[in-house]
């Protein structure tokens, strides 16, 4: 699988990197066995990127993945976290820890997760807190060094993210603690400011440059290709909808509208037109940017890492993207 270095880091990426919020029981529980599968299918493909976060199943998914992972050569795999939600213990006699939630002992979701609640997550981009963050992260992985660390969701608190948080992470990457350092988001103007603003050599897009959603190319896009930096983009099935359209697929987690229905569909009569699923088009569409070194997809199966992996491998004729832009389903500028 093709690796692609991440701006003017050391650190390079497979094109296809391994989502572990799934693995931290996203949404329904997945069996520590099947985790672990996820993870050595992955490998088996020749996925050497997998990312993860505290937030994910209040730590489940950086256990999961440290351990799965326990047995490779160190420097045969990048690895990602983030920081920015830090993990409080609570009072013991609210519950303990659960690996596997199929004993029906789940007390609900927890932030889309279904584990225990036995942790708070407390905002905190403060220097201490992404000091703690970090130090709890290697420690639930198991690991003494990151490859990558991103500043998670940092919407709400751009002020502690550029003025503490961010240069806490500069700090970390010249003591060699992280390898490269980024941020996270589901929009794209803070993305933007971060790459325009400061030395991050990546950023993690997610949702925002897809076959139905371009909002990258306006400012994004085009930044961090010209200051070479490197862009790893999410959601490529924007939560579904490009996936399998159909009523009733969500688009961003809630309900599509019906006029993103209709355009998913028109999208998917083109790409099968040509004999392709809408999912490898969906999948492949982002690495034709210069800027994107990679995209990140959330399995929790070894059959969905394969799928994802052997609609990577697909052809894709130019004159599948030369269609969507003719009907009026791409802009101009989108490859």
């Amino acid at each position: 699988m093709r690796r692609n270095r991440v701006g003017s880091s050391a650190v390079e990426i497979t094109e296809l990197s391994f989502g572990a919020a799934a693995i931290g029981n996203l949404f329904t529980a997945v069996d520590p066995a099947q985790a672990a599968a996820a993870v050595d299918a992955a490998w088996d493909e020749g996925v050497r990127y997998f990312d993860t976060a505290p937030h994910y199943g209040l730590g489940l998914s950086e256990r999961r993945l440290g351990e799965a992972l326990r047995t490779r050569p160190r420097d045969s795999y990048v690895l990602s976290t983030k920081v920015g939600r830090v993990l409080d213990p609570l009072p013991a006699d609210t519950g303990t820890a659960c690996e596997n939630m199929s004993d029906g002992l789940s007390d609900g979701l927890s932030e889309g997760f279904a584990v225990r609640a036995t942790h708070r997550r407390r905002w905190d981009f403060s220097a201490e807190g992404v000091r703690r963050s970090i130090e709890d992260s290697l420690e639930r992985l198991g690991l003494d060094r990151l490859d990558i660390a991103y500043l998670h969701d940092p919407d709400d608190h751009a002020q502690a993210a550029f003025d503490e948080a961010y240069p806490e992470l500069e700090k970390l990457r010249a003591q060699g603690v992280i390898g490269a350092i980024g941020a996270g988001m589901n929009q794209t103007a803070m993305l933007t400011r971060f790459v325009r603003d400061t030395d991050v050599d990546v950023v993690l897009c997610a949702g925002r440059y897809t076959l139905l959603d371009q909002s990258a190319l306006t400012e994004l896009l085009p930044e961090a290709a010209a200051r070479g930096r490197s862009v790893v983009v999410g959601g490529v099935f924007n939560s579904g909808l490009l996936a399998d359209p159909r009523p009733g697929a969500t688009y961003d987690y809630t309900a599509a509208p019906l006029a993103l229905l209709d355009r998913a569909l028109r999208i998917k009569a083109v790409t099968e037109g040509h004999g392709v699923p809408l999912r490898a088009a969906a999948l492949h569409y982002p690495l034709a940017h210069p800027a994107v070194a990679g995209v990140l997809v959330g399995t929790r199966s070894p059959d969905e890492v394969r799928d994802a992996a052997a609609l990577l491998r697909r052809e894709i004729p130019d004159a599948l993207w030369e269609d969507l832009r003719a009907e009026g389903l791409l802009t101009e500028d989108g490859h």
